[in-house]
């Protein structure tokens, strides 16, 4: 009991506040600190549900401030970057054209990878006024997300290949053993990595790293600009609470700042350095609530 003790002991407001000033030290990132300091929490406290002298313990180290987050600009491709990723696979062969269709899909679904992954063939519904396709997310919700004219013609012509007699099978998968298995996310990725450098070649504006989340916020911040309200933002994606989504597209990124600006701004002094081009101006811009 006593070797418990001095073990819990460790845990006072003192040595977490040394344990993160080691971690700074270390150069970890704020966010990182900060799950780490939550880890400590949740295990404090579940202790000291187990035993009154622990409780003291948990309180004390809940008095132990986060680290501050810096905003960070969402990263998304620009259009022309997204258009030269989607068209990098031609359709000469099957194998391409199921590579197509998911970045197609992984774009138009805004969909997570894994919710990708697990699509099978019952989750489309093409034959309806407005086809659309049942995504499961987190915690096994379920969302119906439409799809666009284009993408139905294109699944149209990948059932064709895929699933010929229309039996119950993952949507994207491959042969192995003569049988179809689900594609892991893995591959999903590896695809998209390999559009993207491939994409490089004729498109210098695709960035070095492109995953397959990039395309998720890219396509929502595609429906933000051109005016969607942020609640069917916000269903879209599967966010349950609108704060999640409001972080990271409720607030005006630098290149609408900019378009914006410029045509607010009268034709005179054309030659004077844009202000929102200054370093100082842009993280007033980014921490904006």
């Amino acid at each position: 009991m006593v070797e418990e003790q001095v073990t819990f002991n460790a845990f006072s407001r003192q040595n977490i506040k040394d344990f993160i000033s080691w971690l700074i030290e270390k150069k970890y990132a704020p966010k990182i600190i900060n799950l780490k300091l939550t880890a400590i929490r949740s295990f404090l406290k579940y202790c000291s549900e187990e035993d009154f002298e622990l409780r003291g313990i948990y309180t004390e180290v809940c008095t132990v401030k986060k680290q501050k987050e810096e905003k960070r600009p969402i990263e998304y491709l620009q259009p022309n970057v997204t258009a030269a990723i989607l068209s990098a696979y031609d359709t000469y062969t099957s194998k391409h054209r199921r590579n197509r269709m998911m970045l197609i899909m992984l774009y138009d679904t805004r969909s997570r990878v894994q919710e990708l992954a697990d699509l099978n063939l019952s989750s489309l519904h093409l034959d309806t006024t407005n086809p659309f396709v049942t995504l499961i997310g987190k915690g096994k919700k379920s969302r119906n997300v439409p799809l666009l004219k284009k993408t139905v013609q294109h699944l149209e012509e990948y059932l064709k290949k895929y699933h010929p007699i229309g039996e119950e099978n993952p949507l994207f998968y491959s042969f192995r053993d003569r049988n179809p298995h689900r594609l892991s996310t893995d591959s999903i990725s590896l695809v998209l990595k390999t559009a993207a450098k491939k994409a490089k070649e004729s498109c210098a504006d695709v960035p070095k790293r492109v995953h397959c989340h990039m395309i998720r916020k890219t396509k929502a911040m595609d429906l933000y600009k051109n005016g969607v309200p942020l609640p069917f933002i916000m269903q879209l994606l599967g966010h349950e609470s609108m704060s999640t989504t409001s972080g990271f597209y409720a607030f005006a990124t630098l290149e609408m700042t900019s378009e914006a600006m410029n045509k607010a701004a009268p034709s005179t002094n054309l030659s004077l350095e844009k202000i929102w081009k200054k370093e100082e101006i842009k993280k007033i811009l980014y921490s904006l609530d």
